[in-house]
C-alpha cells in the first residue's frame, strides 16, 4: 500500500473541560454506559466473518471513493481493504481519575472490545486511526497489560496507522503500529483536524445530529460529509460530542449542504443538515 505523510499544524488541546471546541459542545444523550465490571478481552471475541455486525452498513461515497459506513461508527474502504477509526480516547477515564473524577476503569477495554468486533467482521488489511487515539499524553502509559495485549492482538496480520491529535501528538512506546499526521492514499487525505479540503476524511469534532421525532428530540453520533469530505464520529465509548449545527462544520463544509448520517443500533439515518436541530 502506497501512502505518503505531509506535516500539518496540530491545534493545541482545547481549555474547556471535557474537550470542547468552543460553544455549541454538548455531551452526547446516546453516550455508552460504562460497564460496572470489565467487558470481554479482544482477544477474546470472534474473529473473521463474526456475525452480521455491517448488515445496516451505507454506502457514502467522498471524492469519488465509495465507503461502507458503519453504525457502530467505522469507514470501510472495501477496495483497499481499509477500516478507519477515529476518537478512541483511551485511558479517558484514568485521566480522569487523576483528577479525582473517579469512574469506572473500563472505558479502554469497552473501546477495544467494540473495535475488535468491527476488525472481526471487516478483517481490513490496515486500520487507520484518525488521532485523539488516547485521551492524554501519558495515555499509553497507563494502558493496563490486559488491554495492551488486547490492543496488539487487533494489530496482528495487518498494517496499523496511529495519526498524530491534539490530545496525543507524540509518537507512544510499546503500542504497535507506525506514527505520522497524516495519510495521503490515492486522492483521499485522512488526518485528525479537518481542514474542509477536498478528499479528506477526518476526525476531532465527533459530530452528532439532533433532530424531532415523535414530539422529542433525539440526538445520535453521525457522520457528517458532502460529496467531497467526510468527518467522522468518535468510536470511543466515553467521548462527548460537538452538535453538527455548530459554526465549526459551517467551517469544515462551507454551508449547510451537508449530510448527517445518524448512527441506529443496527442501521444508518440521512437528513440533510438543514433539517437538524442546533443544540
Amino acid at each position: 500500500m502506497s501512502e505518503s505523510a505531509r506535516r500539518v499544524p496540530l491545534a493545541p488541546p482545547s481549555p474547556l473541560a471535557g474537550e470542547g471546541w468552543g460553544g455549541g459542545y454538548a455531551a452526547r444523550t446516546d453516550s455508552v454506559d460504562l460497564p460496572s465490571s470489565r467487558p470481554p478481552s479482544a482477544v477474546d471475541l470472534p474473529r473473521k466473518g463474526g456475525g452480521d455486525r455491517a448488515k445496516g452498513a451505507a454506502a457514502i461515497t467522498i471524492a469519488s471513493i465509495t465507503f461502507h459506513a458503519d453504525p457502530m461508527g467505522a469507514l470501510y474502504w472495501p477496495e483497499r481493504g481499509v477500516l478507519a477509526i477515529a476518537d478512541l480516547h483511551l485511558e479517558k477515564g484514568s485521566s480522569f481519575a487523576a483528577r479525582g473524577q473517579l469512574l469506572p476503569p473500563y472505558d479502554s477495554a469497552a473501546t477495544l472490545a467494540r473495535l475488535a468486533r468491527l476488525i472481526a467482521y471487516y478483517a481490513p488489511r490496515c486500520v487507520v486511526a484518525l488521532g485523539d487515539n488516547f485521551h492524554d499524553g501519558g495515555g499509553p502509559a497507563r494502558l493496563g497489560a490486559e488491554d495492551r495485549e488486547s490492543l496488539h492482538a487487533l494489530q496482528r496480520g495487518r498494517d496499523w496507522i496511529w495519526l498524530a491529535g491534539n490530545h496525543d501528538p507524540e509518537p507512544a512506546a510499546d503500542i504497535g503500529g507506525v506514527f505520522q499526521e497524516t495519510l495521503n492514499l490515492g486522492a483521499l487525505t485522512f488526518r485528525h483536524q479537518p481542514t474542509g479540503a477536498t478528499g479528506e476524511i477526518a476526525g476531532h469534532l465527533h459530530p452528532f445530529a439532533r433532530i424531532a421525532h415523535r414530539g422529542r428530540a433525539v440526538s445520535r453520533r453521525c457522520f457528517a460529509a458532502d460529496a467531497t469530505r467526510l468527518v467522522m464520529p468518535a468510536l470511543g465509548v466515553f467521548t462527548g460530542g460537538l452538535n453538527i449545527r455548530d459554526a465549526a462544520f459551517a467551517d469544515v463544509f462551507g454551508t449547510l449542504k451537508f449530510t448527517a448520517h445518524m448512527l441506529g443500533e443496527d442501521r444508518l439515518y440521512t437528513f440533510a443538515a438543514k433539517r437538524c436541530l442546533p443544540a
